[in-house]
């Protein structure tokens, strides 16, 4: 039989497509039905094809922006073009099989699970058999799974193996190609645990500093602790977000370029990532530090987990929650210090950080409204209508702010701390400065998509705190 009629027949999960369906409808179900996840274990079960049936029947995917093999999707069309016949055969249910199919429109038939029969491994194989015969067809695949199907093709074509599928694949002979993608490096770690957002975490030592306690080595050290045991735990919940954000960070002119997302990173390691780091920061803090610090930071867990299953969705919640999560990090500050917090800090972080917040959501609007977007932006709880009242309240609550920082100047426990208090009132106008500032440029669209990444990296914001600073250190 000449190579051109000798059918070429690709699997789905991990060659065709850089990701995993199951785990992918299994993410989108947590994401919409978080008080159901008790569904899916009675599906199981049933067995995984019913598995597989009911998650695919309560989620719904969006084909056309799954992350998938480019290279592998040329070798299609090259092999399309001398005239061979290409099937799809995967393990996934049939009707996500059916309509990547419909949306590639590069196969010319679909075998694949349904409520009765897993086709993996020699399920597939069998299948496949029959249908061509032994040695009857070449088989793209990448998994453990996939041995057995190789051991019944004519040709093996190997995609991303997992670790030990090219050795066992090379004993049957049969190896014509292996594509190898570029692999999974600790810039993509480094990228999806998000490191650089570790800086917010800095707003620990503020209690320490608002205390006039930077000299002292152990709390520097007790706080060097938080700082690391917080990072970690914020870590494990920027993963666990991104696993439930891939539908929408997909659609996202930036955030489709995230590990997860464009499945530079599998979901399966970033399922195995989120316990670890969880374990790592509560073993850690429980350990080395107070149970206060421990008991904010499971505040500071349970908040970032209702906000990415639902809070995020809830228009004026979301942005209250965000500003609730800042705060968290000085309330986890003052616990690692054992140090009281004032009425002023918690009220002036409050005010300053809902502003920002708002600054995200305007940024996040302003966008959609520039495309032409009527409607509620994807997985918010806001309309491009809303930009004007957004701005409004953000430019309101940052004046606030300065407004608090203000009375703090005349409070009992400030003159008590500070020789010269009156010099304090220096850094209004610079706060003034750096408000009135940072909504502008939100209004000509020049921000960040979070405004505190961007006051890290932007020089005047940078030379403000600077100044601000040393205002409060002659005040001192």
């Amino acid at each position: 039989m000449s190579l051109t009629h000798v059918p070429l027949v690709v699997d789905l999960d991990g060659t065709l497509l850089r990701s995993d369906l199951l785990l992918e409808t299994g993410m989108a179900f947590a994401r919409s039905n978080p008080m159901g996840v008790l569904k899916p274990l009675r599906w199981l079960g049933k067995g995984k094809a019913a598995l597989k049936e009911g998650l695919a029947d309560a989620t719904c995917i969006d084909v056309s922006v799954l992350p998938y093999n480019s290279e592998v999707i040329d070798f299609i069309r090259d092999e399309r073009c001398k005239g061979r016949t290409v099937v799809l055969a995967t393990a996934s249910h049939y009707s996500l099989a059916g309509r990547i199919a419909e949306h590639l429109q590069l196969f010319d038939s679909v075998m694949a699970s349904d409520s009765e029969c897993n086709l993996s491994s020699h399920r597939k194989r069998d299948l496949l058999v029959k249908h061509y015969g032994e040695g009857g067809f070449d088989y793209m695949g990448n998994s453990h799974d996939d041995i057995t199907v190789w051991s019944s093709a004519r040709k093996a074509y190997v995609v991303d193996p997992e670790s030990g599928v090219a050795q066992k694949a090379n004993l049957h002979g049969n190896v014509e190609q292996v594509f190898y993608s570029v692999p999974t490096g600790l810039k993509d770690w480094l990228k999806a645990l998000r490191i650089h957002q570790w800086m917010k975490n800095a707003l620990i030592f503020v209690p320490l500093l608002a205390a006039h306690q930077v000299t002292n080595l152990t709390l520097v050290l007790q706080g060097i602790l938080a700082f690391l045991f917080f990072g970690i735990c914020a870590s494990s919940v920027y993963v666990l977000n991104d696993l439930l954000d891939l539908a929408d960070d997909r659609h996202h002119k930036s955030k489709r370029y995230r590990p997860f997302a464009a499945g530079r990173i599998s979901i399966k390691a970033g399922l195995v990532a989120v316990p670890t780091l969880l374990f790592c920061a509560f073993a850690g803090a429980a350990y080395l530090l107070s149970w206060e610090f421990s008991a904010t930071l499971i505040a500071y867990y349970s908040l970032t987990l209702a906000y990415s299953l639902a809070l995020k969705r809830q228009m004026a919640i979301d942005v209250i929650a965000l500003a609730a999560l800042y705060t968290l990090r000085i309330i986890a500050g003052a616990a690692a210090f054992q140090l009281e917090l004032t009425f002023w800090i918690l009220a002036f972080s409050m005010f300053i950080f809902l502003s920002l917040a708002l600054v995200k959501r305007y940024a996040e609007l302003r966008e959609a409204k520039g495309k032409g977007d009527t409607g509620k932006t994807r997985g918010r709880g806001y309309y491009p209508g809303d930009l004007e009242m957004l701005s409004s309240l953000g430019a309101a609550s940052g004046y606030l702010s300065v407004m608090v920082l203000a009375l703090y100047i005349h409070d009992t426990s400030t003159i008590s701390l500070y020789r010269h208090p009156q010099i304090i009132w220096l850094a209004c106008p610079l706060l003034l400065f750096w408000v009135t500032r940072t909504w502008m440029l939100t209004h000509r669209g020049e921000m960040h998509d979070d405004p505190v990444v961007f006051a890290i990296r932007d020089r005047v914001s940078l030379i403000i705190g600077v100044l601000f600073g040393l205002v409060f250190w002659a005040a001192a």
